[in-house]
């Protein structure tokens, strides 16, 4: 049995809802996440269906004013802590997700966890959460060398690999421009490293293996 939420006439509906939810250069670029969500999920061997309805929506919320999107979480009963009530803008694909669920329960709870993640990122991103959360950095309408040269790893790297290099340029986005850095993000960035092999230094070494040189 087909899920709803995978046919043509779902879609397409959202799609003309979301036009009337967004800007047009928001509506643009969500029609440009779904369409690289696509690509990569069948570059990865992830549900192509699950990721382009999930690209279509991530913004789905991206519409409100700071005020209106700490409105939207009150209307929805969640509960948000005052870090991220100091930083609303990360927030829209929280209550997104919340009032995707609500609104339209045919939507899987995969696809749900992936518009919730996709600004913040989490330390057990699922291959799915992995996809959109690309798919937003590397959509056509985003300009810019790195982002280029990410694109060229596509299918070249793995989908953790991959994932791993854009949570790094998104970080260094926001150090660049000085915009509030999420307590949890050193938590994210472990979760992805590899354990440190112990350094041993041969005896009467002159040794720096850690730091500045």
């Amino acid at each position: 049995m087909t899920n709803e939420s995978h046919s043509e006439a779902f879609f397409d509906a959202r799609r003309d809802e979301l036009e009337q939810r967004v800007g047009p250069r928001r509506f643009a670029h969500s029609l440009g996440v779904s369409k690289t969500a696509e690509e990569l999920a069948r570059t990865y061997g992830v549900d192509e269906d699950e990721a382009r309805i999930a690209g279509l929506l991530h913004d789905w919320d991206k519409g409100y004013d700071d005020p209106g999107i700490l409105a939207r979480a009150a209307e929805l009963g969640m509960e948000i802590d005052a870090e991220l009530q100091a930083m609303p803008r990360v927030l829209h694909g929280m209550t997104a997700a919340v009032a995707l669920e609500r609104d339209f329960s045919c939507l899987s709870p995969a696809v749900l966890q992936a518009i919730d993640r996709h600004t913040l990122g989490a330390p057990d991103m699922s291959d799915l959460d992995m996809v959109v959360y690309i798919a937003d950095a590397l959509e056509p309408g985003r300009k810019g060398k790195r982002a280029a040269k990410l694109r060229e790893a596509i299918g070249n790297v793995t989908l953790q690999e991959l994932f791993i290099e854009v949570y790094a340029y998104w970080v260094e986005l926001i150090m660049e421009r000085r915009h509030p850095m999420y307590s949890k993000t050193v938590d994210i960035w472990n979760a992805y490293m590899p354990p440190q092999e112990p350094f041993t230094a041969a005896q009467g070494a002159d040794y720096m293996p850690y730091g500045r040189p």
